[in-house]
């Protein structure tokens, strides 16, 4: 029995390997393929952001996309006064829909000048788009097969080959899950109403205002690191939408995932398939729940979830400068064709 055990465990752990090797050289196919445009670019890009996301300004100093990401002959704009000499005009879509800003429908748009429709918000937060059509050229979303994706994080390849990963140390705590925005009849919810119902609450930390147990920024990563696993639920089901509650929370934290969001095989565009549990691969919470505790009584089960620490590093997008000027690298290839979105609603709910 001892033999047989051994082989079984052998076996699971080349599995394991094997997959984990396969995902790592597609995605290095696909980051070979995503940075593949010059980041020198061949004439000045002028941006002009009409309206900053949320309120929430930032300084623009002349050569911010140099400086600070190695893009030449981009420069970000927020004065609305050089409207007319601007190649693109970047709309940010919450402060349209709250009328906290309008699109210049009044002003001469030049005829070569393109308008980008940004949002990272599921289609359930961007309400009526019937007014944008045949207005925006190019979308900048977290949808991978918007004209921009910019999503909320990525893995990224290190440098030193002997970085081996330390996983931090666990406490008593099972899973645990930071929620502010508590809505009992979303998905999210009601599975973590099913699942604590087969988990003593001793195992259990929630934090956020709605079980008014705030973290700050500070203190954030380091309390979830205690934790065995992380509930990355997303509050919407939509195509693509995965947010920094997995980069951020879950993976920078160092606390398994276990994701609700889009199926299984769009996480693993990301992540390497043992990195993470998805909700869907069980039957019932119940069962994913004696799957948690199994797999945290064996450190030999858990370790595994860690394995590509070793060769990747996480990296989160939160600078809305980056994602602005990410829109230089791919604005020749884009205005190579001339596109316009005439029924924006379908493409969001699609």
């Amino acid at each position: 029995m001892k033999c047989h055990g051994r082989a079984l465990y052998c076996l699971f752990a080349f599995v394991l390997l094997y997959n984990f090797l396969s995902w790592s050289k597609n995605l290095l196919l696909l980051n070979q393929i995503g940075t593949s445009q010059p980041q020198c670019l061949q004439e000045n890009i002028t941006i002009l952001l009409w309206h900053w996301p949320f309120g929430v300004h930032h300084r623009l100093d002349r050569n911010v996309c140099l400086d600070k990401y190695g893009i030449s002959g981009c420069f970000l704009e927020d004065n609305r006064s050089i409207f007319a000499q601007a190649d693109v005009v970047v709309f940010h879509h919450h402060e349209l829909w709250t009328g906290h800003s309008k699109l210049p429908l009044h002003l001469h748009r030049p005829p070569m000048q393109k308008w980008l429709w940004l949002s990272l918000e599921p289609p359930m937060n961007n309400h009526n788009l019937s007014n944008y059509n045949g207005l925006f050229n190019w979308t900048m979303s977290y949808r991978r097969d918007a004209d921009i994706f910019m999503p909320y994080g990525q893995l990224v390849s290190k440098n030193v080959s002997n970085d081996r990963y330390i996983i931090p140390k666990k406490g008593d705590c099972l899973i645990c899950w930071v929620v502010s925005k508590y809505k009992a009849n979303q998905n999210r919810s009601l599975i973590f109403q099913q699942l604590k119902k087969h988990i003593p609450s001793k195992l259990i930390e929630i934090y956020g205002h709605w079980s008014k147990r705030p973290l700050s920024n500070n203190k954030l990563l380091s309390s979830i690191s205690q934790c065995y696993f992380y509930l990355a639920f997303e509050n919407s089901i939509s195509t693509d939408y995965i947010t920094e509650k997995l980069w951020r929370n879950s993976l920078q934290a160092g606390s398994v995932p276990v994701v609700l969001g889009p199926p299984r095989k769009i996480y693993e565009l990301s992540i390497p398939p043992e990195s993470f549990i998805h909700v869907n691969d069980f039957s019932n919470t119940k069962e994913l729940a004696n799957f948690l505790k199994q797999v945290a009584a064996n450190r030999k089960n858990y370790e595994p979830y860690f394995r590509w620490r070793n060769y990747y590093s996480v990296r989160t997008y939160t600078d809305w400068r980056e994602r602005l000027c990410t829109i230089c690298i791919h604005y020749h290839q884009l205005s190579r064709h001339i596109k316009v979105y005439n029924d924006l609603y379908s493409w969001v709910n699609r």
